[in-house]
């Protein structure tokens, strides 16, 4: 029987484990995934940490991708000085509501591949995002918190207002000469944009979640630029062929040319020695013969004839 127990918890605890994963996996709400950021948050949280302390949030494997950070401020302190956390940075002024004494600040990034749980959330016909998805979200800090349940408390700019910096983490470079626009994504499913960034630094006025996008074309601009890009392929690689054809007509006309003139260069060679030696055909071989002319024979001395 104690050797069953142990085999027990084990079963029970991959089965919870599967459960988790299978569960991670199918999230389809932004709303739940910000809940099981702040839950996993909760229970990691070191509440030995000092104020102030930036601490990295460690997700379950099936979140991967997803980068959380925390930190813990006093409101009163918060509001005197500001904060800077990862993209966010906090100006003077910034009001927190309701907040007795402590706020804890949760920063998200989602990745590429996690953020595109906003197109299924938020209506961004029109429109493609370029940077990941980050978020600010802030809940009470007491000092009893890994064990209570955080409350969502609201983050409002004063007197500067809050900057997203999407520099490091934007697909995009500003070499390219595109303009995005910042949109905000409101809870109640409401994508707000605000004017072009071209340092690709987004300024907002309350806490939530932030990104770039850019305008997508039409699907028949796609589909012409998909034609003409087409046609580049096809034109290339026909005039790639024709250039490789007329380069070997050149090289073809270039030795049969070296050819020819080698031949003539022989023919007139052989045609020199022939007028030299004035070569004749004997029979059916090629000789030289000696010249027609003979010398006329020339008497030593003149003879006479005997008179009779």
């Amino acid at each position: 029987m104690d050797s069953i127990f142990p085999l027990i918890l084990i079963i029970l605890s991959l089965a919870s484990s599967t459960f988790l994963g299978s569960s991670a996996q199918t999230i389809k709400s932004a709303r739940l995934l910000d809940l099981l950021i702040r839950d996993y948050t909760v229970k990691s949280l070191d509440k030995h940490l000092r104020t102030g302390i930036l601490q990295s949030v460690n997700l379950p494997a099936n979140f991967s991708g997803i980068k959380v950070d925390s930190v813990r401020f006093r409101c009163g302190s918060l509001r005197r000085y500001g904060a800077r956390v990862k993209e966010f940075h906090l100006g003077m002024g910034v009001i927190v509501h309701p907040c007795v004494e402590r706020v804890m600040l949760i920063r998200q990034n989602l990745g590429h591949n996690w953020s595109s749980i906003y197109y299924t959330n938020y209506d961004l016909s029109g429109y493609r995002l370029v940077s990941p998805i980050v978020g600010l979200l802030a809940y009470n800090a007491d000092k009893d918190v890994n064990s209570s349940n955080p409350f969502e408390v609201g983050i409002v700019s004063g007197e500067k207002p809050i900057l997203i910096d999407f520099t490091n983490i934007t697909k995009i470079t500003k070499a390219e000469g595109i303009v995005p626009l910042c949109a905000s994504f409101e809870g109640d499913g409401r994508m707000t944009l605000a004017s072009p960034s071209p340092a690709h630094v987004c300024v907002a006025k309350r806490h939530g979640h932030f990104g770039l996008v850019t305008k997508s074309p039409p699907p028949q601009e796609q589909l012409r630029k998909r034609i003409s890009q087409w046609k580049v392929a096809v034109g290339s690689t026909i005039g790639a062929a024709l250039g490789a054809f007329l380069l070997g007509l050149l090289l073809v006309a270039m030795f049969a040319r070296v050819k020819k003139r080698s031949r003539m260069e022989e023919m007139e060679r052989r045609a020199y020695e022939e007028e030299a030696l004035q070569v004749s055909m004997v029979g059916h071989v090629r000789a030289p013969t000696a010249s027609g002319t003979r010398t006329s024979p020339i008497l030593e001395h003149d003879y006479i004839p005997p008179f009779r």
